[in-house]
Order: C-alpha cells, then sequence, then structure tokens
C-alpha cells in the first residue's frame, strides 16, 4: 500500500509539471526537450556542479555531457560560471529562464503543500515532515544531492563577463 501511495503521488507530480510543461512549449521558441529538461532538472539538484561532476551523476562522458551542456546554454537555461578558487574551473548554473520553468512543478507543489498544511494539525505536519526528511537522508542513499530549500537565482554582477 506504501508503495502504490508514493508512485501515486509522484505521478500526480510529474503529470501536472508535464501538463504545464507542454501547456508553455506551445508558446516558447526555445523549447527543451525531454532530455534537456532531465539534465538541467539534475543540474540544479547537483547546485552548481562542474561538467566532469554533472558527467559521473548521469553516467556519461565529458564529451557527451559537454554537448548535452552546450544545447542548455544556448537556449538560455544554463550558464557557466569560472570558479572564484580555481579559474581554469567552470560551474554550471541554471539561469532565471530555467526558474521560469521550474516555477511551474515549484509552484503545485506549494499549492498541495499549503492544502496539506490547512487540512492537517500541525502535529500531523510536523511528523510527516520528520518521516519526509528521514526518507530523503537515511532510506534513499542511492541518489546523494544537496538539499534543496527554495533556491533562487544568483545574480552576476553588472558589467561582469564570465
Amino acid at each position: 500500500m506504501l508503495e502504490q501511495t508514493f508512485t501515486d503521488i509522484y505521478m500526480k507530480f510529474k503529470v501536472h509539471f508535464y501538463q504545464e510543461i507542454f501547456n508553455q512549449l506551445q508558446s516558447k521558441e526555445a523549447a527543451l526537450s525531454t532530455v534537456e529538461v532531465f539534465c538541467a532538472e539534475i543540474i540544479y539538484a547537483l547546485k552548481e556542479p562542474t561538467i566532469n561532476e554533472f558527467a559521473n551523476f548521469i553516467h556519461v562522458s565529458s564529451p557527451n555531457a559537454a554537448y548535452k551542456i552546450s544545447s542548455l546554454i544556448k537556449k538560455g537555461f544554463i550558464e557557466k560560471v569560472q570558479s572564484e578558487h580555481d579559474k581554469r574551473e567552470y560551474h554550471l548554473r541554471v539561469t532565471q529562464k530555467y526558474f521560469d520553468y521550474y516555477n511551474l512543478s515549484q509552484s503545485y507543489l506549494s499549492r498541495v503543500t499549503k492544502r496539506a498544511e490547512e487540512h492537517f494539525t500541525a502535529e500531523e505536519i510536523e511528523k510527516f515532515d520528520q518521516m519526509l526528511a528521514e526518507i530523503s537522508q537515511a532510506l534513499m542513499p542511492e541518489t546523494v544531492v544537496p538539499p534543496m530549500g527554495l533556491m533562487k537565482p544568483k545574480r552576476k554582477p553588472a558589467g561582469k563577463k564570465e
């Protein structure tokens, strides 16, 4: 029963996101392919990985990863940012354009969360939050990503080239 419930919830979030993406794609010039959506989401989840870190995470070669990233950069969803610590190294960062897409799923998640907070008691919400945190931190060791939080895009200082 628990597995089916997880599957149902996960599927509803995915399908809602896909509905919104398709709705947006009809009016967007530089639409993302399915693989590009997945790549952008992984880059966001990894919090500014290098190309090699991204390639290792998705188990592809660095040239293959660079090809995927190049398309996302051309479409304006990802940017390369020079490392402050090692000027030879570049990190991948999602752009405001990505956040405009990402908000399609984040706004729905926020809406469902708000409904849950209105439907359940504060104690139930606290316990549920603790259980989800434990699932994320202890029971999903195969997928290690930094905690998400609600990230906002980082702005480049005016006049600075990267």
